[in-house]
């Protein structure tokens, strides 16, 4: 279906994240910080239909890496994930670049509906 990078610092919230999404048929790559993960999507010549990040995370946060990854790859879907409330408040400047933040703690249900509806706006 689709080529997702999943991005998040903890390993049980990227594991459970990526396999909630193979389940839609999805082929995830993960990532623990948004460092790697720009390294991942240089490498992969931004080849992914939907670059899904945690907000906070060490070394490079997810609004770092958001930024970085749009002036490199400008037609990458974007949403990013978080449970602090500041956090959300901050990815709010991003609305030009980020397609939808997610608020922690989410039913991977939901994840999934939220995944599929970004990723059809974004072919559509």
């Amino acid at each position: 279906m689709s080529r997702i990078l999943v991005v998040d610092d903890e390993e049980a919230v990227r594991a459970l994240v990526a396999r909630g999404l193979s389940l839609d048929g999805h082929d995830c790559l993960t990532a623990a910080d948004g460092a790697e993960a720009l390294d991942i999507l240089i490498a992969e010549k931004g080849r992914f239909d939907l670059l899904l990040t945690d907000i906070r995370m060490p070394l490079m946060d997810g609004i770092a890496l958001a930024l970085a990854a749009k002036q490199e790859f400008p037609d990458l879907t974007i949403m990013l994930m978080t449970g602090y409330a500041e956090q959300r408040e901050r990815a709010k400047s991003l609305e030009a670049i980020v397609s939808e933040v997610m608020t922690k703690p989410f039913a991977i249900a939901d994840l999934r509906a939220t995944v599929m509806r970004v990723i059809e706006r974004s072919i559509g």
